[in-house]
């Protein structure tokens, strides 16, 4: 039978369209159902969604308050500094030698005076001695001299030798007493000499990293070999922006002006001294002024190159009113605080905020005394909004 006779290809025809007709209207009619379900669900969903809004807004948003106060705050400028050693000596030979002992350890403490360093010394004894010999020996022919002289002077002053004579023993008398002069000198200076051949501290510190050992050899102003800083008392250099000079010289005139510096890691307990230094110029490339601070540092909280959280005292501040820092806000406006009204409400209250001075932040202009202000949840504020206050400090 032949499959593609022209009959049977218009029944097959026929037959697909029947079908395909069926398919399009079953298509339609579940599309229709699909739609209207659709249509009603958006219908309920719109108005479960109106009533959780509207709990939302009715429901009190938690908060934690404090209350605005009155206080006297201190006028200050805070900046990172670093410490300074108080005077620092680099040690350094001043004589060619070999290195005989070391009488300290790294990082030891040492006084003024303490040995250091003891140096071969028995080259500059030899030299020692042998100036010693030397002037023996000029003093021996000096005498020897000088009697010459004093004989040959009597019979100059009664003719029986000439004057050429006569000046000829007082010249080698002469140059027998520069000689034993010489002499002196160079036992002076073998003695310096020496001297130099045990070295010791000139101030009270700390040893750094020691440079030599015994046996290494030394010579004159060459390598440090032992680097000392004092650390009691110590200095902390800062530099402020040069806005703060006018201000600072002002209160400096009246008095001596209090700076504290904490330590990042032990912020609870500062350590307290003296602003000693103001720099004779400004950092043009910075715009800054380099101060310096003089701590006592008694426990060595400080430490030569250490960074530190510096505040520099000027004044005080009297009847500011203060929040808690967390609850000033910043936004397109300016700063702003949530104060919160009778009936638990907030009101959102522009505000011009001051210094912020251990965690407090003066408020210039905004907020009276006694006001109680948001100190934390304020992302689920708006104007009008309702609070429950779950921690009021």
């Amino acid at each position: 039978m032949n499959l593609f006779a022209p009959g049977n290809q218009h029944s097959s025809q026929q037959a697909r369209q029947r079908r395909l007709r069926r398919t399009v209207g079953f298509a339609a009619g579940g599309g229709l159902f699909i739609i209207l379900g659709f249509t009603a669900a958006c219908s309920n969903g719109g108005a479960n969604g109106q009533n959780a809004a509207g709990g939302l807004m009715a429901q009190a948003a938690p908060v934690t308050v404090a209350q605005a106060a009155m206080k006297t705050i201190p006028v200050q400028v805070t900046a990172i500094g670093n410490g300074e050693a108080y005077s620092t000596i680099n040690v350094k030979s001043q004589v060619d030698g070999v290195i005989e002992s070391v009488a300290f350890r790294e990082g030891q403490d040492v006084k003024s005076g303490d040995v250091l360093f003891r140096i071969d010394s028995r080259p500059f004894q030899a030299t020692l001695a042998q100036s010693e010999a030397n002037l023996a020996r000029d003093q021996a022919q000096l005498a020897f001299a000088q009697g010459q002289l004093q004989r040959n002077q009597q019979l100059f002053d009664q003719g029986i030798i000439s004057k050429d004579q006569f000046d000829q023993f007082r010249a080698t008398a002469d140059e027998y007493q520069a000689s034993v002069k010489a002499d002196q000198s160079a036992i002076e200076n073998a003695k310096i000499q020496l001297g130099y051949c045990v070295i010791r501290s000139t101030i009270d510190g700390r040893t750094g990293n020691l440079m030599v050992h015994a046996g290494n050899l030394v010579k004159n102003n060459d390598a440090t070999l032992v680097t000392i800083n004092r650390i009691s008392p110590i200095y902390v250099d800062f530099s402020v922006p040069e806005q703060y000079l006018p201000e600072i010289r002002k209160y400096q005139a009246g008095g001596g002006l209090k700076v504290e510096a904490t330590v990042p890691q032990d912020a609870g307990r500062p350590e307290t001294g003296v602003l000693s230094f103001i720099n004779n110029m400004v950092d043009t490339s910075t715009g800054t002024i380099l101060l310096k601070g003089t701590f006592p540092n008694p426990d060595r909280r400080l430490w030569p190159g250490q960074f530190v959280n510096v505040t520099l005292r000027l004044s005080a501040q009297p009847n500011a009113i203060v929040v808690p820092a967390q609850a000033v806000q910043t936004g397109q406006t300016g700063h702003y605080v949530f104060v919160v009204k009778p009936g638990n409400t907030v009101d959102l209250r522009p505000v011009v905020a001051g210094n912020t001075v251990d965690g407090e932040t003066v408020i210039q202009k905004g907020v009276a005394a006694g006001e109680t202000v948001v100190t934390d949840g304020q992302l689920r504020l708006f104007p009008g909004a309702k609070v429950e206050v779950k921690n009021a400090s």
